[in-house]
């Protein structure tokens, strides 16, 4: 446990930014399970205009170093290659 007065301000702090990094991870994947319930029933509209919130989630999580670039990259990548195998 923290002894110091600044050491317990800084469990405060990292106690705050944990919160705050949970609920925008929390909030990107919410917009990828939309994408992939789309996916699922087929359709590929839908999934689509799904993307496009979503892709802009992840990235806003990039820019605040939640998720790596590439992690991201990957996610999108293979959302959309599942939304174009749709017939």
């Amino acid at each position: 446990m923290a002894n110091t007065k600044s050491a317990k301000g800084k469990v405060r702090e990292i106690s705050k930014k944990t919160d705050i990094n949970k609920s925008v991870r929390n909030r990107y994947r919410t917009y990828i399970k939309k994408v992939e319930l789309n996916i699922v029933k087929g359709n590929k509209n839908e999934a689509q205009e799904a993307l496009k919130h979503a892709e802009s989630e992840i990235m806003s999580a990039v820019s605040k170093k939640i998720v790596h670039k590439n992690t991201a990259s990957r996610k999108i990548s293979r959302l959309s290659s599942q939304i174009k195998s749709i017939k």
